[in-house]
C-alpha cells in the first residue's frame, strides 16, 4: 500500500494484543481527506480498539504496525503530542451520550472546557462559539440547552451536545463510534443527516463504526468488514452491497428482518458461514388463516381509556405536567404478538409500566381474564407477576453482577413456590438454559462472563420461568448487534410456538416489530395514532406520523 499525499490516515499491519491474546491482527486501510469510511462488524471484532488505537487511548497493549496521521506514525507519539492531537486534530463521538457527558456539569460548560484547553480564546468568546456550534448541530433553544444539564435533554439533544463538542476545534479527522446505537430510527437518520451535513461543510474525514450495514450505507464513501479482530472485505460502499465476496458481509446485509418478506425462521451468521441457509416464507394465506384462529377467542388483555400524568417541579411554586399515556384503549389475543412502536417519550413503556402495574394509571382499567388488575390487592397482584412477565432492553442491569445466573433464574421460582424443592427449581433452570440456547454448565456463571446475546438469553429463561401467559419484550433487542438480534428474535418466536406465549413487543425500531408483530399499535405523544395488522400499517399507512417512522428505516439492499 502506497502513501498519497490526499491521504489523511493510513494504518498498515495493526495488530493490538493484551498478554498473549490478539485483539485486531494485520489490519489494513486508508482514508482520503474530505471522505467517509464505515467499520462495520459485531461486538468484539475489534472495530472500537481500532479506533482508540489511533487516538492513543489504550493502555496495556501491544501495538506493532503503524498509524500514520497526514504522514506521521501516531504510535510513536509522546503523551504531550497525544493531548494535542485529541480533540484538536482527531475527535471521537461515543456511542453512549449518557456516559460520554458529566451528568454534574451544564452542557455548554462541558463543550466550552474543550475550546479553552485547545485554543487561545477568552470565556465570552468561547461561549459565542458554543452557541454557534448548538445551532450548527441544529439543537432548538441553544441558549436554554447551554444551561441545561445531561439528564434534562433527549437521547437525541445528548448525542448533538457530542457530536458538538467533538467539532468544537474543527478536527481534520471525526471517529465516530455507534453514535446511533439505541436512538429511535427517526433520530437516527437526523444524526446520519448531520454528520454528512457537518463533513460536507468542515471538509473533514469520518470514519463511522457501527454494527449495522444499513446505516453505513447511508453515509459512508468506502466500507471496512472487521469479524473477530480480522478485516474481512474494504470496497467502495456501492460495491460492497451489491457484490459482497465474503459470506460473513453477505450475512452481516441479510440477517437484519426484510420489509418485503417474512421468513419464519432469520438466517443468522453462523448459517451463512456453515452454508445452512434455509429461506422458508410465511406465505399471506398460512398468516390469515392463523389470525382468524387467534381472533376467534376471548382478549386476554383489554385496556380501557388508560391515561397517566407526571409532574415535576419547574419552580418554587409552579410545576408542569407530562402526560405519557392519554386515554389509550386497545385489546390483545391469546398467542397473538401485539407490536408497539413509536419514538422515546411516546410512552411506550409507561403503558408497559401500568399493564404490569409498577406505575398506577390515574384513570381507565386494565382487564386480564376478566379480572379489572387496577383494583387488585398486594397480595392478589403478587399471584399476577406469574402471568405477566417482562423482558428488559438491558440485560446486563437487570442482572445482579454478584449472582451466578443459575442462581438468578431460580430466584422467582423459589419466590411464587413454583416447585417443591430447590433440587426441582434447579434441574428447571438446567432445562431452562438449554431452552434458550445456553449450556447447563453456565448455571455457576456470572453476567460478566457472558456476551451481550447471552445475558439477553439468560433474561429470557428468567422471564419464562415462571411459565407467564403474556410477556412484555421492552426494547429487549434493539441495543444487541444484527446477528444477535436475528438469533434472539428466532428464540422468541420459537418459545412462543412452544409454550403458547402471548408478546406485547415495545420497540421503536418498525422493521423488526413489522416481522415479529400480527397486529401493530403507533404511538406518538401518548396517543395511538394508528393500529391494524402490521403488513398493511407498513404498506399503506393512514397516519402522517406513521409515514414519517417508515420513511426513517434504512434502507434495504
Amino acid at each position: 500500500m502506497q502513501t498519497t499525499n490526499n491521504d489523511l490516515l493510513k494504518v498498515e499491519n495493526l495488530t493490538i494484543a493484551f498478554g498473549d491474546k490478539k485483539v485486531v491482527e494485520n489490519i489494513s486501510f486508508s482514508l482520503s481527506k474530505n471522505a467517509i469510511l464505515g467499520v462495520v462488524g459485531e461486538s468484539g471484532s475489534g472495530k472500537s480498539i481500532t479506533s482508540l488505537a489511533i487516538m492513543g487511548l489504550l493502555q496495556n497493549a501491544k501495538i506493532t504496525g503503524s498509524v500514520l496521521f497526514e504522514h506521521k506514525d501516531v504510535l510513536s507519539y509522546t503523551p504531550k503530542e497525544f493531548q494535542y492531537l485529541r480533540g484538536n486534530e482527531v475527535s471521537m463521538v461515543f456511542q453512549e451520550p449518557m456516559s460520554a457527558l458529566n451528568p454534574s456539569m451544564k452542557c455548554g460548560v462541558q463543550v466550552l472546557e474543550v475550546l479553552l484547553e485547545h485554543k487561545e480564546i477568552s470565556n465570552a468568546e468561547a461561549k459565542k462559539r458554543v452557541l454557534e456550534l448548538f445551532e450548527k448541530v441544529k439543537i432548538p433553544n441553544p441558549q436554554r440547552v447551554f444551561n441545561a444539564y445531561p439528564h434534562e435533554l433527549s437521547g437525541g439533544q445528548k448525542q448533538r451536545i457530542v457530536i458538538a463538542m467533538a467539532i468544537a476545534c474543527k478536527p481534520k479527522l471525526l471517529i465516530a463510534d455507534e453514535p446511533t446505537t439505541a436512538l429511535d430510527v427517526t433520530v437516527q437518520k437526523e444524526i446520519i443527516g448531520l454528520l454528512k451535513e457537518l463533513q460536507l461543510e468542515a471538509k473533514m474525514s469520518i470514519i463511522f463504526i457501527s454494527h449495522d450495514l444499513s446505516l453505513v450505507k447511508e453515509i459512508a464513501d468506502h466500507t471496512l468488514v472487521m469479524y473477530k479482530g480480522k478485516m474481512v472485505e474494504i470496497n467502495k460502499t456501492d460495491l460492497l452491497f451489491s457484490e459482497p465476496k465474503s459470506d460473513y458481509t453477505k450475512a452481516l446485509i441479510l440477517t437484519r428482518p426484510s420489509l418485503k418478506e417474512r421468513l419464519r425462521r432469520l438466517p443468522t451468521v453462523s448459517d451463512f458461514l456453515e452454508g445452512e441457509i434455509k429461506k422458508e416464507v410465511i406465505t399471506k394465506e398460512e398468516r390469515e388463516s392463523m389470525h382468524k384462529t387467534i381472533y376467534a377467542k376471548a382478549p386476554l388483555l383489554k385496556v380501557n381509556n388508560v391515561s397517566k400524568t407526571f409532574f415535576s417541579k419547574t419552580g418554587w411554586f409552579t410545576t408542569s405536567e407530562f402526560k405519557a399515556v392519554d386515554q389509550v384503549s386497545f385489546q390483545i389475543y391469546e398467542g397473538e404478538t401485539l407490536g408497539l412502536v413509536g419514538e422515546s417519550g411516546c410512552g411506550k413503556s409507561t403503558l408497559g409500566n401500568v399493564i404490569l402495574q409498577l406505575t398506577k394509571a390515574d384513570s381507565g382499567s386494565v382487564f386480564y381474564k376478566g379480572t379489572d388488575i387496577t383494583k387488585l390487592s398486594k397480595q392478589d397482584l403478587k399471584l399476577l407477576r406469574k402471568e405477566i412477565q417482562i423482558i428488559f432492553q438491558d440485560p446486563f442491569s437487570s442482572l445482579n453482577p454478584r449472582m451466578p445466573i443459575g442462581k438468578a433464574i431460580m430466584e422467582p421460582m423459589i419466590a411464587h413456590n413454583i416447585y417443591s424443592t430447590k433440587k426441582e427449581c434447579k434441574q428447571k433452570t438446567l432445562e431452562l438454559l438449554e431452552s434458550v440456547g445456553l449450556l447447563r454448565e453456565h448455571f455457576n456463571r456470572y453476567p460478566h462472563e457472558f456476551s451481550g446475546g447471552q445475558r439477553q438469553r439468560v433474561g429470557i429463561a428468567r422471564t419464562i420461568a415462571l411459565k407467564p401467559k403474556l410477556i412484555i419484550c421492552d426494547e429487549s433487542v434493539s441495543a444487541l448487534d444484527i446477528s444477535v438480534q436475528a438469533q434472539v428474535l428466532n428464540l422468541l418466536n420459537e418459545l412462543k410456538e412452544h409454550f403458547g406465549f402471548t408478546y406485547i413487543f415495545i420497540s421503536h425500531d418498525l422493521a423488526v416489530v413489522k416481522y415479529m408483530a400480527d397486529k401493530l399499535l403507533v404511538m406518538n405523544k401518548g396517543k395511538i395514532v394508528e393500529t391494524g395488522e402490521s403488513d398493511s400499517v407498513y404498506n399503506a399507512p393512514k397516519n402522517e406520523y406513521t409515514r414519517k417512522l417508515i420513511a426513517s428505516i434504512p434502507k434495504e439492499s
